[in-house]
């Protein structure tokens, strides 16, 4: 049986990766207590933008809140024990056998993500997009996207006051716009 549990990213020999769901606000302690018991765990992470007094701070979240990847590198996965781990609510079933993540998924993801478990979710937009700003001086202004730069950086106009207005936005504090433009960033 393996001593601890191990990071992802330091042991690729794991066999199949189930879900667990961890209690309410408890996915570190549920992290935390299966790899105690020798389990490998993969939570991925992204890095989103929250406002706190005001000021954009990058914040690191779950990318699936209250959910856990687990593993087991020994050839006799101890299931039963992931029920009773403290934190745990449940490992997820589909029926009477716990229900393996597909391979592709669990591949996809974990190429997704950096040393850190965190996962990077560009932007999908391009030069011409309409796009709302949601976060910042600007939020909730509507504007287009003119060019974007390689430091996740984009040129957006603004139609602020009947003015157009050339801004420098971080991507991540963009989203697509589901309407038309119109002055000061409200909505028709």
């Amino acid at each position: 049986m393996p001593t601890r549990g191990m990071n992802l990213h330091k042991d690729m020999s794991v066999n199949e990766w189930f879900l667990a769901q961890a209690k309410p606000g408890a996915d570190h302690v549920a992290k935390r207590n299966l790899e105690r018991q020798g389990f490998v765990t993969f939570q991925p992470m992204e890095q989103r933008l929250v406002a706190r007094k005001g000021v954009p701070t990058a914040q690191a979240r779950p990318l699936f809140p209250g959910y856990i990847f687990v593993s087991y590198p020994g050839e006799a996965a101890p299931w039963s024990l992931v029920n009773s781990t403290y934190g745990v609510a449940r490992l997820v079933r589909f029926g009477d056998r716990p229900t393996p993540v597909p391979a592709q998924v669990m591949t996809e993801l974990r190429d997704a993500c950096d040393h850190a478990d965190t996962i990077f979710l560009g932007t999908h937009l391009g030069p011409g997009d309409a796009v709302e700003v949601t976060l910042g001086p600007a939020t909730t202004f509507l504007g287009e996207v003119e060019r974007l730069s390689p430091n996740q950086r984009a040129l957006v106009l603004l139609d602020f006051m009947g003015k157009q207005t050339r801004v420098s936005v971080p991507t991540v504090q963009l989203k697509a716009a589901s309407g038309q433009m119109s002055p000061m960033g409200a909505t028709p």
